[in-house]
């Protein structure tokens, strides 16, 4: 019987997380302050964050040690398995060998552990006692909720308005977990309320609710804040997945893939899962890997969005970040990929993306939802909105190989299930959801907000 699952044994967790500053060709701008301007320091961060995690930030080290305590909640569900989607190939009709890394299997159903639980350890270190943060499509929230839990600590969850709305059952494991969860924008705080009284019927946006989750930290001493996505440790965080996944490959009999695909919203499921294996192509050691970051067309950051400092929230109260932006007053159109619907992206895609060391491909959510569907029936997985779009994005590279004849390998990050989002696969076979484009138009507008902001 030919092979499905390559597995691998818990002793193979891996015991360094790897930081892609480290091979940067050219080292990345950095960081402003929101007020002066200037470079931001630890000092700057430190009301937000542990100090571990702010070394971990800067730090140009290649290989960062996962503390044992971290190695050993990772052993609740690492390392995950990768599958060869040998029903999915028979149904594309397609000589490319395609292979996805599942990361469903943690226990809140998504890659986010992989990061919520270095939070909460290092923050459980110096002696916090609650952590605020924001949530999109909620499995941002339900990790670190998971996470908190285990680490005796409190989690106060800031969850967009239209998630919050659309997926229900989203609020109640955050609860299960122990969390505390508000709709944002909320009356909670001056952020929020700001934002209500300019549109009291605001869905909300990942912007917004950002600002909210730093100012509650920020107004309470036993507080820090904690985000799922962009900033450079949490991607660092996230990269167990490629070097497992490269691992396995090799256990397959595959040496690197052709082309490593992963859905795009923040940043981290895709570093996570592409990092590893962009440092062969930043090596030489296979410049001809092709590296594709799939978004939602709706909010097309990486594709349309300027290469330019912008805030990473709503009001202006993170550091200025050198990111691909759609400005950060942009409030996306409310698609089902509540987890990709975000203004800005990750400093250090943005930087690799300008490098021409990956591509960038937007999708409407309707084929997403088909390419989901399909993968279903092939694959009996029922993938998060999310996901459908690396899902979408490899079954094209497929069926290039089928047209071209190329033997690929392709292989992507499945980051999640999407069984608290059946509300929208009923939409989506009831044809009751929406194409949405993001225009130039739309870009131009946005753009106007940063006409004050520095340039590089």
């Amino acid at each position: 019987m030919e092979s499905t699952k390559i597995l691998l044994d818990e002793s193979e967790i891996p015991q360094a997380w790897y930081n892609i500053q480290a091979d940067l060709p050219e080292p990345m701008p950095p960081a402003l302050h929101p007020g002066t301007r200037e470079p931001i320091g630890p000092e700057d961060l430190a009301p937000l964050f542990p100090a571990a995690l702010i070394e971990q930030e800067v730090s140009q080290e290649r290989w960062i040690e996962i503390p044992d305590e971290v190695r050993s909640v990772y052993a609740l569900w690492r390392p995950s398995p990768l599958y060869r989607a040998r029903r999915l190939e028979k149904a594309l009709k397609t000589p490319a060998r395609i292979y996805y890394k599942w990361e469903g299997v943690s226990p809140s159903g998504s890659h986010k552990p992989n990061t919520a639980v270095a939070q909460a350890f290092y923050n459980r270190e110096e002696g916090i006692k609650r952590i605020a943060t924001e949530t999109g499509a909620g499995q941002w929230g339900t990790a670190l909720s998971f996470a908190c839990g285990l680490f005796d600590l409190e989690c106060m969850v800031y969850m967009v308005k239209i998630s919050f709305d659309q997926k229900p059952y989203r609020k109640a494991i955050i609860e299960t977990y122990g969390g505390t969860v508000v709709a944002s924008p909320s009356t909670q705080t001056e952020a929020g309320r700001q934002i209500l009284a300019q549109d009291p019927d605001s869905p909300g946006s990942l912007g917004i609710a950002i600002s909210e989750a730093i100012e509650d930290a920020a107004s309470r001493e036993d507080t820090h804040y904690a985000l799922g996505s962009v900033l450079n440790h949490v991607l660092l965080h996230q990269t167990v997945i490629g070097m497992e996944a490269e691992l396995q490959l090799q256990k397959a009999g595959e040496a690197l893939p052709d082309v490593a695909v992963g859905c795009f919203g923040g940043g981290s499921n895709f570093a996570g899962f592409a990092f590893p294996f962009m440092r062969h192509r930043l090596d030489h050691d296979k410049d001809d890997l092709r590296i594709v970051a799939c978004e939602p067309a709706s909010c097309p950051t990486l594709t349309k969005g300027e290469y330019r400092y912008d805030f990473g929230d709503a009001v202006g109260m993170t550091p200025l970040m050198p990111m691909h932006t759609l400005g950060h007053g942009f409030v996306p159109a409310p698609v089902h990929a509540g987890g990709l619907r975000y203004h800005g992206a990750a400093p250090l895609v943005s930087h690799l993306l300008q490098g021409n060391h990956l591509e960038a491909k937007a999708y409407q959510q309707l084929e997403c939802f088909e390419a989901g569907v399909q993968f279903a029936r092939s694959e009996g997985i029922v993938p998060a909105p999310e996901a459908n779009h690396v899902i979408k994005g490899a079954v094209d590279e497929a069926i290039r190989c089928r047209e071209t004849g190329e033997e690929q390998v392709i292989a992507f990050n499945l980051c999640g299930h999407g069984h608290f989002d059946m509300a929208a696969y009923a939409a989506y076979f009831a044809g009751d959801l929406e194409k949405h484009e993001f225009t130039g138009q739309m870009l131009d507008e946005n753009m106007k907000e940063l006409s004050e902001l520095p340039t590089m």
